[in-house]
């Protein structure tokens, strides 16, 4: 699906139509190095090592990075502002009154404790009444609709087969730890995992009031919902399985649908689901889909109530009294990740009104703290890594002269968005009320629901941003080929306004090379320049990349993250990750030494590094971060992207410039022989 990259960070631009200009700084921060350590031997600990000393993990966090206090200082930012809306005298029904009264509700901790679990009883009663397979089936449809997290999602998607409309999706989900792995390894770390979640399951069971509406104990509840997930994990694609696209796209009629999953009658389910005239969408899991029907069809009338209350329970959990919030903490924020503090309130109420009020918070944003200017400077940028792209596939070896053209006309045909959309997403249908701070988020959901399933068999329009301008983070998108990099992530340290450029190539130049890689990675490219799902390679071209690819997963498989419970990097979960890494070094390295010969970066030593060792020492600092054995578990379960002294170690070997930069040589730490290195873009 998308491609993104990790939560990174913030605001700024290089320079790069210029001269280099006199007066500037190195950009290397001396204090965030470790010189006691060679960077023949460990890169990473070079680079990052003075900055993970001056930056030990405190007990609320079980990561934190450079790019983490990025984005705490961008959440400040916008604390700034919904305190700026919440003290002025709002319109009833503004935007302004919107964010406050969201916010203040969230705040509001007195209120919230006097409701206990009133918000959600009207759900447990619901659920509790069920008796029928048909009421079941009928619950299902209006709580996916609020939001809970039922057996599968719905969700709009651009058509591999025709990329410039949308189709309905329907895709797997309904686990509440969010992962199948969670529930079918028989490690003991894995067991210790469960074991936790059925106590938060246990606890919240009788914190709602349900296990006294079915009367049943809330152990045998949690136990029921648990063996109901196991069962759906069991039936789930795998994450690498859904990294395939051919494998993810299922055209199915509605009635076929009906004679796969007849339990969960698909022609009811759409139009309860606002979608009346659909008739054909998109299964991307059929077999998943053909066991929620079983399920539904023969599962223990009981059991599926259990899930179902604990789906809502759940969902609802973040948003309670502090007796659910502190659980739910228990479980995701401290068995799972390793964190020992809960967030402060305004941090988690600030996240909640910025997930529900996005744009609307977005355009205050960026009147702020994005000045006009950025942008403009942003796009040239762009286009000095597009050429500098375009370089690279022209010098690529392993490639057919055909194949290349192609490539690079899709290159030629990314659409770059920079800073914030051109319109604004419109919030008036959305209803804030002051009857509690878990309806609001109901409401939200069904609106976003109505928004979602406006689109679907519309053309796409390739103008919709798919993050919010604050957002700490960049992405491509294959269906509609293009890049976006919101406001939020172009600010230090990717660039240094005060610096050279060889730091702000190393950094946010790296970043633009790995999103247009993404284009062009393993999933990317078998997309074609309209987005559609389109083998445009010559069949040897491709041969050729899947070769050069699995050397790369072949790489990281080999690396040990955790010695116990002994765990190893997944080489083919994070192969798109790892490519687009590869590719954004090379190019942006290549970019920079395309300004230098035009005289805007300056290549001579600045602060004893010459602009190939910024470069490189500005990527690595990039990835500085402390973390937490169970965050690494966590994060090598289910993220993409390789963890971040991986994405430093073992991927600069692999770059030649880099090697020759350095003067690696064999037997260095560093090291990678010429025959073993990877090079695709």
């Amino acid at each position: 699906m998308k491609k993104t990259l990790l939560t990174i960070a913030t605001m700024a631009i290089i320079a790069t139509g210029c001269q280099h200009r006199a007066g500037l700084s190195s950009g290397i921060h001396a204090d965030n190095l470790d010189t006691s350590v060679n960077p023949v031997d460990d890169f990473y600990q070079f680079a990052c090592g003075g900055w993970m000393q001056n930056h030990p993990l405190d007990a609320e966090h079980s990561r934190y990075g450079a790019f983490d206090v990025l984005a705490e200082e961008n959440q400040k930012q916008l604390r700034t502002i919904i305190d700026s809306v919440s003290a002025a005298t709002n319109e009833a029904g503004s935007i302004a009154d919107k964010i406050a009264t969201l916010y203040n509700m969230g705040m509001d901790s007195v209120t919230l404790q006097q409701q206990g679990a009133e918000p959600i009883k009207p759900y447990m009663n619901e659920i509790a009444a069920l008796r029928s397979r048909d009421d079941l089936r009928k619950a299902m449809y209006r709580l996916q609709r609020m939001g809970a997290n039922l057996f599968f999602g719905l969700f709009n998607e651009a058509d591999y087969e025709d990329a410039t409309m949308s189709i309905a999706w329907v895709y797997q989900s309904g686990l509440g730890m969010g992962d199948r792995d969670y529930y079918l390894k028989d490690d003991e770390a894995s067991q210790a995992i469960r074991d936790a979640y059925t106590t938060l399951m246990t606890t919240e069971f009788a914190l709602s009031g349900y296990d006294q509406m079915a009367g049943l104990p809330a152990d045998k509840l949690a136990q029921m919902a648990l063996a109901l997930e196991t069962r759906l994990a069991k039936a789930q694609y795998d994450k690498v399985v859904n990294r395939d696209p051919h494998k993810t796209f299922n055209r199915k009629s509605v009635a076929a649908a009906d004679k796969m999953a007849g339990a969960i009658r698909f022609n009811e389910y759409f139009p309860a689901m606002d979608l009346p005239q659909l008739t054909q969408f998109n299964m991307a899991q059929p077999e998943y889909i053909v066991e929620v029907s079983r399920v539904l069809e023969k599962e223990n009338v009981e059991s599926i109530k259990a899930y179902y209350a604990w789906q809502v329970i759940n969902m609802a959990a973040s948003y309670l009294s502090d007796d659910f919030v502190n659980a739910n903490f228990e479980f995701y924020g401290r068995t799972l990740s390793g964190a020992e503090q809960i967030r402060p309130r305004w941090k988690r109420v600030t996240n909640t009104v910025d997930g529900t009020l996005g744009e609307a918070l977005g355009q205050l944003y960026v009147a702020r703290y994005f000045p006009p200017e950025a942008k403009e400077r942003m796009i040239t940028l762009v286009g000095n890594l597009q050429e500098a792209f375009a370089q690279r596939i022209e010098q690529a070896v392993w490639m057919d002269q055909a194949t290349k053209e192609k490539a690079t006309e899709k290159l030629k045909a990314i659409l770059v968005k920079i800073g914030y959309p051109d319109t604004w997403r419109d919030y008036s249908g959305l209803e804030i009320k002051k009857d509690s701070y878990f309806a609001n988020v109901v409401r939200s959901n069904e609106f976003d629901h109505m928004y979602m399933v406006s689109k679907i068999d519309k053309p796409v329009d390739r103008n919709e941003w798919l993050m919010t301008p604050q957002t700490v983070n960049a992405y491509y998108n294959p269906t509609t080929n293009e890049i976006c990099f919101p406001a939020g992530i172009l600010q230090k340290p990717f660039f240094d306004m005060t610096a050279d450029d060889a730091v702000n190539y190393g950094a946010i130049g790296v970043v633009i090379g790995h999103e247009m890689t993404h284009g062009f990675d393993d999933q990317g490219r078998q997309y074609d320049l309209e987005g559609n799902l389109n083998d445009w390679w010559l069949p040897s071209d491709a041969e050729r990349f899947k070769q050069n690819a699995q050397v790369l997963v072949n790489c990281f498989n080999k690396v040990k993250v955790l010695d116990d419970p002994e765990t190893y990097a997944n080489g083919e979960l994070t192969l798109g990750e790892n490519i687009a890494d590869n590719g954004g070094l090379h190019i942006s390295f290549l970019a920079m030494q395309n300004a230098i010969a035009k005289g805007q970066v300056k290549s001579g030593k600045m602060d004893g590094y010459n602009a190939a060792q910024r470069f490189f020492i500005a990527y690595a600092a990039v990835w500085a971060s402390n973390i937490r054995d169970k965050a690494a578990l966590q994060l090598t379960t289910i993220d993409v992207h390789s963890l971040a002294r991986n994405r430093v170690n073992v991927t600069l070997p692999h770059v030649t410039e880099f090697i020759d930069t350095w003067g690696i040589k064999e037997g260095d730490g560093m090291w990678l022989a010429p025959d073993k290195r990877v090079t695709l873009w």
